[in-house]
């Protein structure tokens, strides 16, 4: 079986994908826009070629590519697992009928508004929400709906580019700063109050064959606003056995359903609050910022394995253990700059050396990044426990005792 792999080299964990598919048993393409050179000796190793490309999301240069690919080794499968990426990669797929997620469910994963209008018709409780260009059909919106809303990109990925408005003022600052009235295009949504989690899978045939339920401390907006915050994000063990949890599971299934997801990796956010259980949005890829490390280390699989399985065979290769919970806390510097020093990272390791996953601290001079530049950003450490509300405190104690210096 040959399949091609759209941007091998960034980010880090893509070459796992490419690792995965050659141990799976395929042989492997790589389509990128950095030069063979830059490739490490592992990519060399796991695949059979390499081209490059000006840019991975023209996909008319793109399909050009895999047509000329096709003609040496016909072409099984063509994946991409970046959000960038996915829309050009199911054009290409469809220009040139390789099997795969459809133009319409890459397309209705990325488009908000057009996503919750089906969903709102296959009976999945979502936000009201418009997509517009038109600054007074924004307006007439806001003052049906009320305050407050979220403005965000049509087709973005997590908070970037995220306001949270709570009076005309605001929302017309959030308008100009996205460039509404001058050929940009927003989704705005009714607030939803409540807990923000995630709910992930490997799917084969619309059926789901991994599942993962992922919770944020606090949600995204307010983690990616506030610097005194340590944010952390924790995927659960507890799917059988805490109350609440099928709820979330059932509308992650009928969410699939309803977008003709095939065959492919899905990331669908939710909030949980005085309204009930209600949809966010939804992905057809991976979860971004390394989570699925942290779903292989909880479950004991080798989840990249598992995904290529999936896309090359139709099947997985071993069930998640569901023996750990396992999370990430990301540590602020105390202001911008550059990293000064560290405080309390022996204690973490004395207390819990042997959860620890793994940890991220750049060296003393290294320029911080802002509050909101993600989990990732800066500072992390990784961790995983049997019990779910162990974890949690041990995460949290992480917060309260590493600090991170700036000057």
């Amino acid at each position: 079986m040959h399949a091609v792999f759209i941007e091998p080299c960034f980010p880090a964990n893509q070459k796992e994908f490419v690792r995965a598919l050659h141990e799976a048993g395929a042989q492997v393409t790589g389509i990128g826009e950095r030069p063979k050179e830059a490739l490490d000796a592992d990519l060399r190793r796991w695949m059979l070629h390499y081209e490059q490309v000006g840019s991975v999301v023209d996909a008319g240069r793109v399909a050009d590519v895999v047509r000329r690919i096709h003609a040496r080794l016909p072409v099984d499968r063509l994946e991409a697992t970046v959000e960038a990426h996915m829309l050009s990669a199911a054009q290409v797929r469809e220009a040139l009928g390789i099997r795969g997620t459809s133009t319409r469910t890459t397309w209705l994963c990325r488009d908000k508004p057009a996503m919750k209008e089906v969903l709102r018709e296959a009976g999945v409780p979502c936000a009201r929400s418009v997509g517009s260009g038109d600054r007074e059909e924004i307006r007439a919106f806001a003052a049906d709906v009320g305050y407050p809303l979220v403005v965000k990109p049509r087709a973005g990925a997590g908070a970037s580019g995220t306001h949270r408005v709570g009076s005309v003022d605001e929302l017309e600052r959030a308008l100009d700063d996205m460039g509404v009235g001058h050929g940009g295009n927003v989704a705005v949504e009714e607030f939803i109050e409540g807990h923000e989690g995630f709910f992930d899978t490997i799917t084969i045939g619309g059926s789901v064959a991994h599942e993962f339920v992922s919770h944020y401390y606090p949600n995204v907006l307010e983690a990616m606003r506030t610097r005194w915050i340590s944010p952390q994000i924790v995927t659960t063990n507890r799917l059988a056995s805490a109350p609440g949890y099928q709820e979330v599971l059932e509308m992650g299934r009928k969410v699939n359903r309803a977008l003709d997801i095939d065959t492919s990796a899905t990331h669908m956010e939710w909030f949980y609050g005085p309204k009930g259980l209600r949809f966010s949005e939804i992905g057809c890829r991976p979860p971004g910022i390394g989570m699925w490390d942290l779903y292989a280390a909880a479950n004991e699989i080798d989840i990249y394995y598992e995904w290529a399985m999936a896309m090359l065979h139709g099947r997985t290769g071993r069930k998640a253990s569901r023996r750990y919970s396992a999370g990430m806390i990301n540590l602020r510097p105390d202001r911008d700059g550059h990293i000064s020093g560290y405080e309390g990272i022996q204690q973490i390791q004395d207390r819990y050396g042997e959860w620890v996953l793994d940890a991220h601290f750049p060296p003393p001079g290294t320029p911080t990044q802002g509050v909101e530049a993600g989990y990732k950003a800066n500072a992390w450490v990784r961790m995983k426990h049997p019990d779910y509300d162990t974890l949690r405190a041990m995460l949290d104690d992480t917060g309260q005792t590493i600090r991170v210096k700036a000057s």
